[in-house]
């Protein structure tokens, strides 16, 4: 309601401030249904209407539209109830116009969980109509047509019973007979022989032919001019989508003092599919058209787009022209209210700032300064209640004679929590509190996070607008933020508050709520597994419970090698970022990890040291940050520190020493004692990657052939084990390994890596893939030292040594092929800088094998499985493999 806000006005001895209501309890929505009843009406009862016309623009509907949770649903049926009886209408709503005996509203959910389909939605309008308790003979005929051609041997009334249709409305018994009167009719004119049901059975085409005739035995019917165009169409679901055309010419014949007007409430109508998928949307849309005499109420979570041309060939009816009322206006964009569109629920950033601009101001000037604008802003996530709960504030803070500052909005409101928990049930307030533990739940969770052995709390709860809804994420019910915040934080001051011991009990049934959602997941979904972990962990953090399941999580995380981020927000209670419980360690641990794809190495190595000086974690779960501290320290080329880190874990016999077993070999690989990691690969099995190490071995052989093979066993394996992580680090290295030898095969393998690794964070298997792709470009492209100076600069950035290493290996491959020997001697020369450590030295070795040049005097030897000649045949055999494939080209 617009006006003077006269709880402002008494709130202050300044008179100069000039205070309005931006809102209250949807009035101005009812307002809008009234005001375009009341014109629909003026327009429909028009002397020069016609309802037949299919070219006229329409202007009988109203939509709203507003953010998931906002109420949308209950306005919709609050619509509903006020305008089929008075007293259904909140007080503070005027009046309509017209009488309520006017009106046949009818609301039809289009939610997919309420399985309405479009067969539901005509019936459930035909069932409305019923209470004029007149037959609606051209709409009847084609849809008993319809009917026994789609649902032979079926009785509609038992249809109708069955979808709970006819318990709904109260005249929904009569329309089998209203139906039956219209057949009768019309076999009684045709003088058709047989059952009532002939008429459209044998007797359809004497019918047709009678319309077209127009004889004055069907003169009734006659007049709809397109009944014989749609009784003759063949009667299938298409066909349907244009009956209402017959129902609105039905409503049309009836006498004024007699007649109704259907009022049709769409609910939830971003249900009727996506923007790219608009079947459903489709034939709405024909109801919506063909009934120019019936007046509809959309609410859904999108402006419709019915006045936008570029969506012509999707709908049948599109444009400005045909829809002006739907058309944008420009002029009051971020309005609450543009033409028939009207915007409900949260307000934009825009909105909040236009909002408490206007609200309070002096002179034609905002009385709140534009910083504590932009914190209530900020604070409110665009809640109305909170916007207005802040003006409040900010004149009791003016009554107390100091100008309100940033600082005094840092302010939870515990009128948020009076007014959210006002109308619910003591059930209902209890399921609410348990899930504010929590950042996203479904209606078993909520219920089981409760302590409760029945859905209908939670069930209800999920229809309240402060409870939002998204097809998005494992679960698909939030609280609004700020409530959520507002009943964590705020002083409740309700008759059953929670104590502190509450809220803990609270946090424990939770805790193991999460627990029962991850172990009782058969289809082992990495998405529900990120979703219980994050939420376990705050849970364990803030309420300092033990850690309990979320070890065994923790390692499902690691072993599939999948890094989406694990931040949390911050801990109140340790403002200072020290660690503080076990939960905090672990948080840090798993977050350190993940970030080590997009961080240097030092920073990962420097996390997982502070979390193991700490000396909170419990054993179990100390190897897991001993085992990638190793890693970090291998990849940074801390050789010795890493093989301590790896035979601590591999000794200890946890779930992580066969990837310790495998780190050993590793090292042994990269110190170039190749028949030792051959040796370690056969006792390591799947759990230790076994194929996967010795593909490392063989391709630094040259062996490409048998390298391939064995990134091909892993890739099975891994695929086998359903762990993608793994499956796309396999395919980065054979995409590597096949780069040598074949470029051409190489394009798909790389291309199926680069699929593989999309919406993954592996770092060092993205580098390698990236490596690869130069490989399988040497010789053939003139840039590619520059391409190989900018991978160079990011490697740089993520302290992956070895990256650097293979990626100078790869530059002496594509300068021996072409023979560049200024350039492949500058390359060696930072090859052996890259490898002084003795790690991947080899590397300068395999680089003199490619360009068939002697290895220098005192140069230390790796130990080559085929021995020293064997291997330096293999390599060199590629370059000139690569340059014959050249000349070809040429």
């Amino acid at each position: 309601m617009a006006g003077r806000d006269l709880r402002t006005l008494f709130s202050s001895n300044d008179r100069s401030i000039a205070a309005s209501e931006a809102f209250t309890n949807r009035q101005a929505q009812w307002q809008a249904v009234t005001t375009g009843l009341a014109e629909h009406i003026r327009h429909v009862t028009r002397a020069d209407f016609d309802v037949e016309d299919l070219e006229a623009p329409r202007r009988n509907i109203l939509v709203f539209h507003g953010v998931g949770g906002i109420g949308k649903s209950t306005l919709s049926r609050k619509i509903e109830a006020s305008l089929a009886r008075s007293e259904h209408r909140p007080a503070q709503w005027e009046s309509p116009s017209h009488p309520e005996e006017r009106t046949l509203p009818v609301r039809i959910d289009l939610a997919r969980a309420a399985g309405t389909d479009f067969e539901r939605v005509i019936l459930t309008i035909r069932l409305a109509v019923a209470a004029l308790g007149r037959p609606m003979p051209a709409f009847d005929l084609a849809l008993r047509r319809y009917w026994e051609h789609n649902h032979p041997g079926e009785l509609i009334e038992d249809y109708l019973r069955r979808g709970g249709l006819l318990s709904r409305f109260s005249a929904a018994a009569a329309l089998p007979q209203q139906m039956q009167s219209a057949l009768g009719d019309v076999a009684q004119a045709l003088l058709l022989p047989g059952t009532v049901g002939s008429a459209l059975g044998h007797g359809a085409g004497a019918l047709i032919k009678a319309l077209r005739e127009r004889r004055q035995s069907v003169r009734a019917l006659a007049d709809c001019s397109r009944l014989a165009d749609l009784l003759e169409a063949e009667p299938d679901l298409d066909a349907l989508s244009f009956y209402p055309h017959l129902l609105a010419w039905d409503l049309a014949q009836i006498p004024a003092g007699k007649s109704a007007l259907p009022v049709i409430l769409l609910d939830t109508f971003e249900d009727t599919g996506d923007r790219t998928h608009r079947d459903f949307e489709r034939m709405l849309q024909r109801v919506v058209w063909l009934m120019p005499n019936a007046f509809f109420v959309v609410t859904g979570r999108n402006r419709l787009q019915w006045a936008e041309t570029s969506l012509e060939g999707q709908l049948d009816w599109t444009g400005p022209h045909a829809w002006p009322g739907l058309a944008a206006d420009t002029a009051h964009v971020g309005r609450a209210v543009s033409g028939r569109q009207v915007l409900i629920g949260d307000f934009s950033p825009e909105d909040c700032e236009d909002y408490l601009v206007r609200r309070l101001s002096r002179d034609g000037q905002p009385l709140i300064d534009e910083p504590v604008r932009r914190i209530i802003t900020e604070r409110s996530h665009g809640l109305p209640l909170y916007m207005d709960l802040s003006v409040m504030r900010y004149l009791e803070l003016r009554r107390g004679g100091r100008q309100p500052q940033v600082t005094d909005f840092d302010h939870d409101f515990p009128a948020l929590i009076a007014r959210t928990l006002s109308d619910l049930t003591a059930d209902e307030r209890h399921v609410l509190r348990s899930v504010s533990l929590l950042s996203a739940f479904s209606v078993p969770l909520a219920t089981q996070a409760a302590g409760m052995d029945h859905d209908a709390p939670a069930l209800r709860l999920t229809e309240r607008p402060f409870i939002r809804e998204s097809s998005s994420g494992v679960w698909p019910f939030h609280v609004h933020d700020l409530i959520r915040a507002a009943i964590r934080n705020a002083d409740d001051g309700s008759d059953d508050r929670w104590s502190e011991q509450d809220w803990r009990r609270a946090a424990q049934r939770a805790f193991h709520a999460l627990e029962s959602q991850w172990r009782q997941d058969l289809r082992h979904d990495r998405a529900v597994l990120v979703c219980c972990l994050q939420q376990g962990l705050l849970l364990a953090r803030d309420f300092r419970l033990d850690l309990d399941w979320l070890a065994d999580a923790a390692f499902q995380y690691v072993g599939d090698s999948v890094w989406e981020p694990l931040a949390l927000p911050a801990a109140d209670a340790t403002p200072s970022g020290g660690l503080q419980t076990a939960a905090d360690a672990l948080v840090e641990t798993l977050s350190a990890i993940a970030r080590r794809q997009h961080e240097h190495r030092e920073r990962t190595s420097s996390r997982l040291s502070a979390v193991l000086t700490s000396e909170l974690l419990p054993d179990d779960l100390v190897e897991l940050a001993t085992y990638y501290l190793a890693k970090a320290q291998r990849d940074l080329g801390l050789t010795d520190a890493s093989l301590r880190g790896m035979q601590r874990v591999a000794s200890a016999g946890g779930r992580l020493a066969s990837a310790a077993r495998r780190g050993l070999a590793h090292l042994s690989r990269l110190s170039g004692d190749f028949p030792t990691a051959v040796e370690a690969a056969g006792r390591l099995g799947w759990e230790g990657r076994h194929h996967r190490v010795l593909g490392d071995v063989w391709w630094v052989q040259g062996d490409m052939e048998r390298a391939t093979a064995a990134y091909l066993a892993g890739r099975s394996e891994a695929e086998e084990h359903g762990v993608v992580g793994e499956t796309a680090m396999v395919q980065a290295h054979l995409a590597f390994a096949v780069s040598f030898s074949d470029p051409l095969r190489a394009d798909d393998e790389l291309d199926l890596a680069h699929r593989r690794l999309t919406h993954l964070s592996l770092r060092s298997s993205e580098m390698t893939a990236r490596i690869a792709v130069l490989v399988r470009d040497a010789g053939f492209a003139a840039d590619l030292p520059d391409r190989a100076a900018v991978l160079l600069a990011e490697i740089g950035v993520s302290g992956i040594a070895y990256a650097a290493a293979k990626l100078q290996l790869a530059l002496c491959f594509h300068h021996a092929v072409l023979d560049a020997q200024d350039d492949l001697a500058t390359s060696i020369t930072r090859l052996r800088e890259l490898t002084q450590s003795g790690d991947y030295a080899y590397y300068v070795d395999i680089a003199h094998f490619m360009a068939g040049l002697p290895l220098p005097a005192h140069t230390a030897r790796a130990r080559w499985i085929d021995g020293e000649q064997q291997t330096r045949e293999r390599w060199r055999h590629l370059v000139t493999t690569r340059r014959s494939q050249l000349a070809a080209t040429r």
